[in-house]
């Protein structure tokens, strides 16, 4: 009986040892020694969309991390006209949030935290603009290129990107491409506008007939050279007159706006 037993124990121990062996190797390891993860790691913070303006609602994204199966919490803090000196805002803790009037004044960054297993990361947005009061500003709400005919005042069209060829303008040159971009809005891209293009002083180049900007917010116009250019012996630039306007508003009212323009020029070419 003695000797079965001992057999018996003998046999117990090593299947023990087989199976610790069978863990060692595979990398199992024993309780409390499983391998650890790191906290999720912050590669791009969180970005916010939305009109900074009282009772327009703002938007977070989570940002670009990485780490094993992040969870995200959000919280938005209200900060000065810098984006420092920011503060936790009680209960604002989803993706979204509405603004209020306490926010009128300051700007907003969101804060989105992301956990997994082995620890928690936070990242912090770029501000927003200084928010606004509520009222008529005369813009769409949304955000992207909108349609002159959604635009009203108190906002004005702006005339925000000019490029003409060929450059810089020669003595030969006898007709230009212009291109003149119009936005609205905080930068908003603008359809539909009407621009009207003239060279100062008049005569130099003929003037062409309004052009509606298109869906990328670029008008178009051609010019013909007239006897009245070159304007001086020594013109080293061409300015241009640039009105940007709603059809069917006073060219001097409304949301039209205008601006001067120049180009370079070299009478030796």
């Amino acid at each position: 009986m003695l000797k079965l037993h001992t057999r018996a124990t003998l046999l117990a121990l090593a299947v023990v040892a087989g199976i610790a062996a069978f863990a060692a190797i595979a990398g199992l390891g024993t309780a409390g020694t499983a391998a650890r993860l790191a906290p999720p790691v912050n590669t791009a913070p969180p970005t916010v969309s939305g009109l900074a303006q009282q009772s327009q609602t703002l938007t977070t994204t989570n940002g670009t991390w990485t780490g094993a199966g992040p969870n995200f919490t959000y919280a938005w803090l209200r900060c000065n006209t810098s984006g420092n000196n920011c503060s936790p805002i009680n209960g604002a803790t989803s993706r979204t949030y509405a603004l209020r009037g306490a926010d009128v004044g300051n700007t907003i960054r969101s804060r989105v935290t992301a956990t997994n297993g082995d620890g928690s990361t936070s990242a912090t947005s770029a501000p927003t603009a200084v928010v606004t009061r509520s009222g008529a500003t005369g813009c769409p709400t949304g955000t992207g290129p909108v349609n002159v005919s959604a635009v009203s005042p108190p906002a004005r069209l702006l005339v925000d990107g000019q490029a003409l060829a060929p450059v810089p303008v020669g003595r030969s040159t006898q007709s230009l491409t212009a291109r003149f971009h119009v936005s609205a809005c905080g930068g908003r891209t603008v359809q539909g506008a009407l621009v009207y293009v003239t060279a100062v002083p008049f005569n130099q180049f003929s003037i062409a007939p309004e052009a509606p900007t298109g869906a990328d917010g670029w008008a178009q116009v051609s010019m013909t050279k007239l006897r009245g250019f070159p304007a001086a012996r020594r013109q080293q630039l061409l300015v241009m007159f640039v009105r940007a306007r709603k059809q069917g508003e006073d060219v001097l009212g409304g949301i039209s706006s205008r601006r001067l323009v120049s180009f370079p020029v070299n009478l030796n070419r």
